[in-house]
């Protein structure tokens, strides 16, 4: 029965997460934008978002970012150069 539960569960929050980053278009939590602030920020360039803010916050790279009526946040593994997590908002 737990891990029936737990399955759900887990399933579940993979459906959040890919619905959250079902809002910014070529993003999604794993895609690799670079280990360093630098690389990360022209990746996220070169796919044709304005970079609005970019800072290193309990060891993650935090980048915020705007692309017409969207606008969202992404925190990047310095280790992997992968987003962790982020949060996308509009169109």
């Amino acid at each position: 029965m737990r891990l029936l539960i737990l399955t759900a569960l887990g399933g579940t929050i993979l459906s959040l997460g890919a619905a959250q980053a079902a809002g910014c278009e070529g993003l999604a939590t794993d895609t690799v934008l670079g280990k360093t602030q630098a690389e990360a920020t022209e990746s996220l360039k070169a796919m044709g978002y304005e970079i609005r803010k970019a800072e290193t916050e309990d060891g993650k790279i935090e980048i915020y970012f705007v692309k017409g009526a969207e606008m969202g946040e992404v925190y990047v593994s310095p280790e992997t150069g992968a987003i962790t997590k982020m949060s996308c908002e509009g169109a």
